[in-house]
């Protein structure tokens, strides 16, 4: 008795949900991240408008100034979704644990100049206030926004800012006594440098359009903030000086900052580009913005890095810049 092994091709009637092949074409198939973003903004069967904001639907495009055809443009070139996100933020998870186990076994806290240790609490413990004023922003992008594609990664970012706020919490306490978050909370309420930050993080916390709170904290406060702190300080002052334990206990946030800024760019620079009005809207909003921001970190800068800090805010606001132009927008 013999068996003859045949192949034959079957091909699949469809290659994606019907609503994701609007957008992708019935013969080509389509991402996860697609499909799990594509068509999950809420659109018909709202029945109500909210009490608490009868001028608006519940999913309202018109909450932004912004205009766009197709909310479903503005996508992440990241691709997360919440499995890819929640598997890649586990990865850095476990190298941050690492880096921690790694300085604990070697007692390379201890072993830190006490100087270089007071200035690094001093800086940045108050900045996980900053970071908590990021999630609430991005909360509210994903509360008002309009568009899953959109409001997902914003609620990604909130976490991510939790995440921060955390992480600088934890050095804290790796650094010196709990005491110290008491300090950088009374230096963010009452310490005279600080209450410029404060107040643009509290001003934006009243943002009612979505669209400037995206540009407001996550381009041009975010996007001079994490390079000043995390590059020009840690990096560039802390480390020569001894401070490699803090650049290894911070390194997620300047990974994290230059992975979130192709997210941001990206949806600025098709908002942007979708007519003319979006873009003098947007730049206007971008050169408003990073010029309060650039105002409310340079005492920080004062602080962080003495005589040299202004040099620093300013090269941290030529980057972001270069960030603006290549998405179209004139900063």
């Amino acid at each position: 008795m013999s068996v003859d092994l045949h192949t034959r091709e079957i091909k699949p009637l469809r290659q994606t949900f019907a609503h994701v092949a609007q957008y992708v074409g019935d013969d080509k198939p389509a991402s996860r991240y697609l499909e799990a973003t594509l068509g999950a903004q809420s659109t018909a069967n709202v029945h109500y408008r909210p009490t608490w904001d009868p001028a608006h639907e519940l999913f309202d495009k018109t909450r932004s100034a912004v205009v766009l055809a197709d909310w479903q443009a503005l996508r992440d070139p990241r691709q997360y979704y919440y499995g890819t996100w929640t598997m890649a933020r586990a990865r850095q998870q476990d190298a941050i644990e690492s880096s921690y186990q790694f300085i604990e076994d070697r007692g390379l806290v201890g072993k830190m100049p006490e100087a270089v240790r007071s200035k690094a609490s001093k800086v940045l413990i108050p900045l996980r206030h900053a970071a908590w004023g990021g999630n609430m922003n991005n909360c509210s992008i994903g509360a008002y926004g309009y568009g899953a594609i959109l409001t997902a990664p914003a609620m990604f970012h909130a976490m991510d800012q939790l995440g921060v706020a955390q992480y600088i919490t934890r050095l804290g306490l790796t650094l010196d006594e709990p005491g110290a978050l008491d300090a950088g909370t009374k230096d963010w309420l009452e310490e005279a440098c600080w209450q410029p930050l404060r107040q643009y993080v509290e001003d934006t916390l009243v943002l009612q359009d979505p669209m400037e709170l995206f540009v407001a904290q996550n381009l041009a406060l975010d996007g001079q903030l994490y390079p000043l702190m995390f590059g020009s300080f840690v990096d560039d002052h802390l480390v020569p000086l001894g401070g490699t334990a803090v650049a290894m206990l911070s390194a997620f946030m300047p990974e994290w900052h230059a992975e979130s800024a192709r997210w941001i760019d990206a949806v600025l620079k098709v908002a942007a580009a979708e007519s003319e009005a979006n873009r003098t809207l947007i730049a206007g909003w971008v050169q408003t913005w990073s010029d309060r921001a650039q105002a409310a970190l340079a005492p920080v800068a004062e602080l962080a890095l003495g005589a040299e800090g202004q040099g620093a805010l300013e090269d941290a606001r030529t980057s972001l810049n270069a960030r603006c132009k290549k998405a179209g927008l004139a900063a």
